[in-house]
């Protein structure tokens, strides 16, 4: 693979600035389970492979597979029942940060450069 990444890998990927700004935002903890042990602030909300932007307000910390609740990779891979109990959660949390008008669909690539 070369060198060059689309327009697209770039706006999808997480900035060491932004992993900064999430984990400062969250507290160094799990916006899901309160967990500050084997934390990390790299879970799109909106998958990248549906165009998720790497923004703050597309990516919160979740625990890693280190922990016993391992929400990162349940929000990732677990039973739809999983999935949709901790995107519950995590959509709560974001209005509460970023206030009701802060919706997933925005925080998608848009060819062109728009992001919303």
């Amino acid at each position: 693979m070369g060198k060059y990444k689309s327009r697209r890998a770039k706006a999808t990927d997480i900035p060491r600035k932004v992993k900064q700004e999430v984990w400062e935002r969250d507290g160094g903890r799990c916006v899901v389970c309160g967990n500050a042990v084997n934390v990390m602030p790299n879970a799109h909300i909106v998958p990248r492979s549906r165009g998720g932007l790497g923004v703050a307000a597309n990516v919160v910390t979740l625990c890693t597979n280190f922990t016993e609740n391992k929400c990162h990779f349940k929000y990732d891979f677990g039973t739809k029942e999983e999935k949709a109990a901790i995107d519950k959660i995590i959509v709560a949390y974001m209005k509460s940060v970023y206030g009701e008008g802060w919706r997933k669909k925005d925080q998608v690539y848009r060819k062109g450069g728009k992001t919303s």
